[in-house]
């Protein structure tokens, strides 16, 4: 049987893979692919605190996750448009290249 450890610890090996991209990669798409792991390991955090709570029929966690899935779909939207952006003015997805915010 399964326990909220196991949840838990895969979470938080989710989010440590996603933070590691996040600040070690130059590429910018990797790095939005990287928050996006983090977002995913939040989101198995609240199912995991729902299903084990003492009220399992309340569809807190349920809405929780689907309110971050929401908020993950806006900022890939968003963050893409930005490195798009970013891509057209310096022909680049090389962060340690776009160094100036200067249009």
């Amino acid at each position: 049987m399964t326990t909220p450890v196991n949840y838990l610890l895969i979470s938080a090996l989710i989010f440590a893979i996603g933070l590691a991209g996040a600040l070690v990669r130059r590429n910018a798409i990797l790095v939005l692919i990287g928050i996006e792991l983090m977002l995913n390991a939040a989101n198995l955090n609240f199912i995991t605190f729902w299903r084990y709570s003492p009220n399992p029929e309340a569809l807190t966690g349920v809405m929780f996750a689907l309110f971050s899935i929401g908020v993950a779909a806006a900022e890939a939207a968003v963050g893409l448009a930005l490195i798009i952006a970013v891509y057209r003015h310096f022909n680049t997805t090389d962060l340690d290249q776009v160094d100036s915010m200067r249009g």
